[in-house]
């Protein structure tokens, strides 16, 4: 069980960004963040992932007490494509800082940090989109989160992509939108965006960039932005509905950069209520579940968070 004097180490280390955070109880000591990383599942993942958190770590403010850290919780892209690397940078995190380290997936963390290690769903929408639901029995029942290519509908990637679209559409006689304006500054004419996108470091972060000026237009009155943000929501409904699988009563707590406009989640919330899914305020985010991963063992979720492997006394 948690004590509030304890110092642990917490780390978000996602494909966009790594943050961490040092914690004792409630408290934030301090933060820091860089860039992310490929994946926990890539050649040479584990490694990276360790040097990256550990490079993070240095860019903490000096004067904190590091090194009376009592545990590590770290959630990490890619953990669900490879439990043994997963674990083996639990096993790194816990030799170089000689505390218990527990290594879980964004997803999983999120939905930990949201209910609070109870069992039910939480949607995350961000670049991607994914629904995570635990059940009673700590089984994980997963919808979307597929990634660009095969999935991810209704993110805020899905959101961009189909704005820009729009866009396009727009330039060769569709339907007007307000959106051409916005794309002026990203490119002279409508005709190179193509161009534009495929000079991109990582072209579906740069649509999900999109995303906003789409919730805009639409928050405004455009008609074509509207009609994405609706298919966006009926699309994000139908995510759910697959994650909740039999549940009689369906709650669903929302997370994500995308849910973070009001205006958004409103429409969200409306089109999961028509369905009969009741909308519950997250309790925390990622980082808070990592951190619980890291200050208690035995939750339901135990089966999906890899740790060091070491005898460590309670």
């Amino acid at each position: 069980m948690e004590s509030p004097n304890e110092v642990i180490l917490v780390a978000d280390i996602g494909k966009s960004c790594c943050r961490v955070e040092l914690r004792r109880g409630d408290e934030l000591l301090g933060a820091a963040d860089q860039h992310g990383f490929p994946g926990v599942h890539v050649d040479n993942g584990p490694t990276q992932a360790f040097e990256l958190l550990v490079e993070t770590v240095s860019l903490l403010p000096p004067g904190l007490p590091v090194s009376t850290l009592t545990g590590i919780g770290a959630a990490v892209a890619g953990v669900e494509a490879s439990a043994e690397k997963s674990r083996e940078l639990a096993t790194m995190l816990s030799k170089r800082f000689g505390v218990p380290a527990a290594v879980l997936s964004d997803a999983t963390a999120a939905q930990l940090g949201a209910l609070q290690g109870a069992p039910g769903t939480t949607l995350i929408v961000g670049t991607g989109a994914v629904a995570f639901r635990f059940d009673q029995a700590g089984v994980l029942h997963r919808a979307d989160g597929w990634g660009p290519y095969l999935g991810d509908q209704g993110s805020g990637r899905w959101i961009g992509q189909r704005g820009l679209q729009a866009v396009l559409e727009a330039h060769d006689g569709g339907p007007s939108t307000s959106l051409s304006a916005s794309a002026g500054a990203l490119v002279e004419s409508p005709e190179h965006l193509p161009g534009w996108l495929a000079e991109q470091e990582n072209p579906y972060r740069a649509m999900a960039r999109f995303a906003p000026l789409v919730l805009q237009a639409a928050e405004a009155g455009d008609a074509v932005a509207h009609g994405i943000i609706g298919e966006a929501c009926r699309i994000l409904t139908r995510t759910v509905q697959l994650a909740s699988g039999g549940d009689v009563s369906p709650r669903v707590a929302l997370l994500g950069g995308v849910v973070s406009s009001e205006f958004f989640a409103e429409l969200l919330r409306k089109s999961l209520a028509s369905a009969g899914i009741e909308v519950v305020a997250p309790l925390g985010d990622g980082l808070d579940g990592a951190a619980l991963a890291a200050t208690r063992r035995g939750l339901i979720q135990e089966r999906y968070i890899h740790r060091d492997g070491t005898n460590w006394p309670d």
